[in-house]
This record gives structure tokens, C-alpha cells and sequence, in this order.
């Protein structure tokens, strides 16, 4: 299925997603949002990466920076982090790059401000960049990397079959969502711990630390 200009959603919230799918519909359907302390932390790491203008070549490797993206088959638009170009002989998936001869393989690398996690949440927001920048440019795309800010450290990323899948299938199920214009019912669980817009899912937990800080100051005084 190929989505129309008009059913385009942000790429970036395919992991906003996989992580809670009423977070993301709280996002992308009630407009909603918060910061903490995490997102705070993401927003400062990615000022020294979102630099449309940036174009720069460090060693063999050329580097593009917020670089704009979009795949009709996944139905998302968004902006990558950076994409390097890593020289080749082949030019099998490769594209030709003025000013600088040969054949340019895409190597896509997203900034995450935490350490690597246990599941795919990042993973399949790094994939579905290169199935657009795949899309874009006709080419095959295997391989990532995951740069963490607390580790400062790069994690390879493999975009294999299951991880494409993941990712086709969360993109269409974001589009059900959006269309059906219904936020998922909360569901309370450890990952709720961290998120920035838990005041907002549940107020009711807002008011009852609200509640409990105002009676136990009441007893103390």
C-alpha cells in the first residue's frame, strides 16, 4: 500500500510507538506533551547533530546531517540524525555524489542521549529511516549504528527481515490509530516510570500525590 501526501505521520514517533502506544496518541492525536529530565537530555544532544547545512568529509567518510526523508510505502516523513557515505567499489546500492567521484553507500546513524536497551524501540526508528532513504534513493541499505550519549558509544544496527517487518507493522498500525482517531486505554507498567507524560495519561496518580503530600504535611505541622 502506497499513502498519500496527506496521510504522511512523523517517523520520529515509530518509537514513540513501540514504546507505549498511548503516548504516541497522546502526542500525535491529542497534542499533548511534557518534558522530564530524559527529554531534556535528548533535545541537548541532538543540537550538536541537527545541522541541515552540515556537509562535511572526514577521512573517506562523507557526512549529511539532518537529512530530510519519507517512504510512501511506510506512509512517514521525518528528518535523519546522520547519514554517512562510505566509499565502494561497487556500485550495486550506491549512488554517485557531485564533487566527489565514485560509488557512496548509505550508512545511517541515530543519536540517542541514553544507554542501549533491552528491546528494538530505537532500533526500529533507525530501520525505518533506511527503508526511506531506500526508497529514495532505489537502493539496499544493511547496516546502522545507534550512537549512545551515555555510553558515547556506536551500536551496529542489522536491518534484517524481522526488524523491516517491525517496523512495516507498527507503521501501519500508527496509521489505524491516527484514522481512528481513539487514544489507547493507559495500562500501567515500569516503562511509565520514565515517561514525561505521565501527569497527563494519569491524572488521577497527579492528584493523589497531590493529596497525600498535603495530608501528611497537615499531620506534621
Amino acid at each position: 500500500m502506497a499513502y498519500t501526501e496527506d496521510d504522511m505521520l512523523m517517523l520520529s514517533g515509530i518509537q514513540h510507538f513501540a514504546y507505549c502506544p498511548r503516548q504516541w496518541a497522546l502526542i500525535h492525536i491529542a497534542q499533548e506533551w511534557s518534558d522530564n529530565k530524559l527529554t531534556v537530555e535528548g533535545k541537548i544532544l541532538h543540537t550538536h547533530v541537527d545541522d541541515p547545512f552540515y556537509r562535511n568529509k572526514v577521512g573517506e567518510v562523507i557526512c549529511w546531517r539532518s537529512l530530510n526523508i519519507a517512504s510512501r510505502e511506510l506512509g512517514l516523513y521525518g528528518v535523519a540524525d546522520v547519514v554517512e557515505l562510505h566509499p565502494t567499489q561497487d556500485n550495486k546500492n550506491a549512488i554517485e555524489i557531485a564533487d566527489s567521484p565514485g560509488w557512496w553507500q548509505f550508512f545511517p546513524v541515530e543519536y540517542k542521549h541514553g544507554k542501549p536497551k533491552a528491546d528494538n524501540i530505537d532500533a526500529v526508528q533507525l530501520c525505518a529511516q533506511a527503508m526511506c532513504l531506500e526508497e529514495q534513493y532505489n537502493v539496499v541499505i544493511n547496516n546502522g549504528a545507534l550512537y549512545y550519549g551515555e555510553t558515547r558509544r556506536r551500536e551496529p544496527v542489522s536491518f534484517d527481515k524481522a526488524l523491516r517487518a517491525e517496523v512495516l507493522s507498527l507503521a501501519d498500525a500508527m496509521h489505524l490509530t491516527f484514522k481512528a482517531g481513539n487514544i489507547p486505554q493507559e495500562e500501567k507498567n515500569a516503562k511509565c516510570r520514565n515517561c514525561s507524560l505521565k501527569d497527563i495519561c494519569m491524572p488521577g496518580l497527579k492528584l493523589a500525590r497531590a493529596y497525600l503530600k498535603t495530608e501528611l504535611y497537615e499531620e506534621t505541622t
